[in-house]
């Protein structure tokens, strides 16, 4: 009777150990899934700011270059195809859902690029304070993007190293954790820009 009640007890200690082992890889992995979301909610803040700014730097540039209308539309065609993207933490689970909405914010990119390019061409606007500031603002708001787009990658990375991981990856699979996503660079980053002076 007293081995039965020993082994019956030995048999509780190892279920409650082998339990709290799996609850704690659960919890570890809960935290890095948190870890991801809240980098993304940065990125997404940065990139807010930056949808924010560019009506304002818009503005300030049309008054000096009326006749670069293409330009202006293009700006604001791709900030509204940015506007219209559906963004919510999901993303970060659909590969596909996130290449979409990096080639949107690639073609934003692009056309502020091009919106910069034309302000170069008018030297009052160059001097003009109020495009000094947003223009400085934007560029700020640029490396932060580049900041919390790495700090993503980073999480996500720690996250998915985890749930790949043995044992871990038996309790996330069970408990349906799945990879996350990288943001990637566009294509056009391979190429070495040419510099001509």
């Amino acid at each position: 009777m007293k081995k039965i009640l020993l082994v019956l007890v030995i048999l509780i200690v190892l279920v409650a150990l082998v339990g709290l082992a799996i609850a704690g890889k659960y919890n570890s992995l809960v935290r890095q899934e948190e870890a991801v979301k809240t980098a993304w909610a940065q990125v997404e803040n940065v990139y807010q700011r930056r949808l924010d700014l560019i009506p304002n730097l818009v503005e300030t540039v049309k008054g000096y270059a009326k006749h670069e209308k293409d330009v202006f539309i293009g700006v604001t065609t791709a900030r509204a195809g940015v506007g219209q993207m559906k963004v919510d933490a999901g993303l970060i689970n659909d590969p596909a859902a996130l290449q979409s909405f990096q080639k949107a914010q690639a073609s934003l990119s692009g056309a502020l690029s091009r919106l910069l390019a034309v302000a170069e061409n008018y030297p009052a606007l160059k001097a003009n304070e109020n495009f000094l500031a947003l223009q400085s603002q934007l560029e700020g708001t640029e490396n932060r993007i580049t900041v919390e787009r790495k700090r993503f990658n980073d999480a996500a990375q720690a996250y998915n190293t985890s749930i790949r991981q043995f044992p871990t990856n038996f309790i996330a699979g069970m408990f349906g954790f799945k990879g996350k996503a990288y943001f990637e660079s566009e294509p056009a980053a391979a190429k070495t820009p040419a510099v001509k002076f």
